[in-house]
């Protein structure tokens, strides 16, 4: 693990960005949905009004993965948290410690931003990133059903 290097992403990393997200969403099986491009990624996660952060995970000077992040906040702690929107590390390079290293960062970040708590979903099917999670201490939760609203739903909602 000594090897791994994080760091903040800027706005030159929009493309690997991009790269990470797409190799995501065919992981997923959802490479259909990425409606977003680079010039996009530039303007939204870098943009002046940007509440996203990126940090990247590189081996021997070559970036293998991230981890997407925003701060949200928990009503019932009285807390700021952290969402992980996206945690990815390129196929090659999983198990030598990148995805630990990103969470264990994320983790840092939540303690010394007095956060609450470090959170994010995961697909039912995906048992490595389960198996992984729950290695670390991270416990799923059962008890809350994910809503989204989105598209011309959102839209005509928006409207009415």
């Amino acid at each position: 693990m000594s090897d791994i290097i994080l760091r903040d992403a800027t706005i030159e990393d929009a493309q690997t960005i991009f790269n990470f997200i797409k190799e995501l969403a065919i992981y997923e099986k959802a490479e259909h949905e990425v409606k977003t491009d680079v010039d996009t990624i530039k303007k939204t996660v870098f943009g002046k009004k940007s509440v996203t952060s990126v940090l990247l995970c590189e081996y021997e000077n070559k970036p293998i993965g991230m981890a997407l992040y925003f701060f949200n906040y928990s009503t019932w702690l009285g807390k700021n948290g952290i969402y992980l929107e996206d945690l990815y590390v390129t196929p090659q390079f999983r198990g030598i410690g990148a995805g630990k290293a990103l969470l264990k960062k994320l983790a840092q970040i939540a303690v010394e931003n007095d956060c609450g708590r470090v959170e994010w979903q995961v697909l039912d099917w995906n048992k490595p990133s389960i198996d992984f999670y729950d290695s670390i201490g991270a416990k799923g939760q059962t008890e809350w059903i994910p809503y989204r609203l989105t598209g011309n739903a959102l839209e005509e909602f928006a409207r009415s």
